[in-house]
């Protein structure tokens, strides 16, 4: 796997949480000329506060 980005998508908040999947579908669908070839989903949490990671690993699409 050969990537020359990561993006990286965090929420803490219930309602952020909800909408992550959300967000991350906007910046895919504005970044057409890269390819992801790789994620990693994690999910942390303490006494209060739960967290929601999504890193993406994307390399840039050959000039057509």
């Amino acid at each position: 796997m050969h990537f020359t980005g990561v993006k990286v998508f965090s929420a803490t908040k219930a309602k952020e949480r909800e909408e992550l999947g959300e967000t991350v579908t906007r910046w895919i669908r504005s970044n057409a000329d890269v390819e992801i070839v790789d994620r990693v989903v994690t999910q942390s949490s303490d006494d209060e506060f739960h967290c929601l990671t999504i890193v993406l690993f994307y390399r840039h699409k050959p000039a057509s």
